[in-house]
């Protein structure tokens, strides 16, 4: 009379363990898909290294504010019109030391990436106005970039920026990326796989 009584606790066992087994596969074949599926903040952070270590990756990826500024001819501008594009705006001034180191590497960026996909938009707070800052961009080897001048300095308020210079990477939707501040090698390998992973980003 025990043996049936026996069988039915041998499967119960049975049972449980493999419902358990089960469980224990189901949990560390997602946690196997959430490591190497990371999500696009993660990935942006794999490239904060070697010259672009300060790269700081925004979790929340803000709108960026309405930022004015004048173009060559002083006529008033935004970054409305590079919408549906990847930007890297890099805010300057002729008085800045690190602004004339890096100036050469944005320019570089632009020659070798820029495309209907990719601009560097660099604009100089500079009180001075455009031809001050067209003589900078021509000083420094940079004339081949887009001149854009905001006088007021309202731009480094929006941005909640500290200092100069400071460089910010918004997505085609015009969504902060990430930023850095001070200057870095833009055109080295670590950029330009920065903004080539930016540039495939869908959505």
């Amino acid at each position: 009379m025990n043996e049936p009584k026996r069988n039915r606790n041998s499967l119960i066992l049975l049972a449980s363990g493999a419902i358990l087994a089960i469980g224990i596969g189901v949990f560390l074949f997602g946690g196997s898909q959430r490591q190497t599926s990371p999500g696009p903040v993660s990935g942006y952070k794999a490239f904060a290294t070697g010259t672009l270590a300060a790269f700081l990756v925004k979790t929340d990826k803000p709108q960026i504010p309405d930022i004015v500024f004048k173009d060559a001819k002083g006529a008033a501008t935004n970054l409305d019109q590079w919408r549906g594009r990847v930007v890297l705006l890099n805010l300057w001034a002729t008085w800045c030391a690190p602004c004339r180191k890096e100036m050469p590497a944005l320019a570089d960026l632009q020659k070798r990436l820029g495309s209907k996909d990719f601009e560097v938009v660099a604009v100089s707070v500079d009180r001075k106005g455009l031809e001050a800052s067209a003589a900078f961009l021509k000083e420094t080897g940079a004339d081949s970039l887009g001149l854009y001048v905001d006088q007021t300095s309202n731009a480094l308020h929006l941005l909640q920026a500290l200092g100069l210079p400071v460089t910010v990477l918004i997505d085609r939707q015009g969504r902060e990326i990430g930023r850095l501040l001070g200057p870095a090698e833009w055109n080295g390998a670590e950029a330009i796989a920065l903004i080539k992973a930016a540039i495939a980003e869908q959505g």
